[in-house]
């Protein structure tokens, strides 16, 4: 089986395709004034948009791994996560708190998906 890369970079792509699976890196707020409210809903349109261009979408997701750069925001991410993940369809989920790539980004969210 082929692997199917999306907006392949030089260090990285944006996503893979592997034997049915969709594997999205990591997507962050492109906007960090707002509050971890905003950042997480940007990355989750950022994950809706990356699924779709892979032909797949939220209610196939496998697993997610949410990182937030203090588990004090756990409860208002949780807030965005849980009117945006499908009713029955929640992935397996892990959320860590974790140092993201600069100080202003809040929160990181990767996932992997069925096609």
């Amino acid at each position: 089986m082929s692997i199917k890369r999306i907006d392949a970079g030089n260090r990285m792509s944006m996503a893979n395709i592997y034997n049915g699976v969709v594997y999205l890196a990591g997507q962050t707020a492109h906007d960090t004034s707002e509050d971890i409210e905003g950042q997480t809903k940007q990355v989750l349109v950022q994950v809706d948009a990356m699924l779709a261009k892979a032909g797949t979408e939220k209610s196939k997701l496998l697993t997610a791994q949410v990182f937030i750069s203090d588990m004090a925001l756990f409860n208002r991410m949780n807030k965005v996560w849980d009117a945006w993940v499908v009713p029955g369809s929640a992935p397996g989920r892990t959320t860590v708190e974790a140092k993201i790539s600069t100080p202003q980004k809040l929160v990181e969210i990767t996932c992997t998906a069925a096609l």
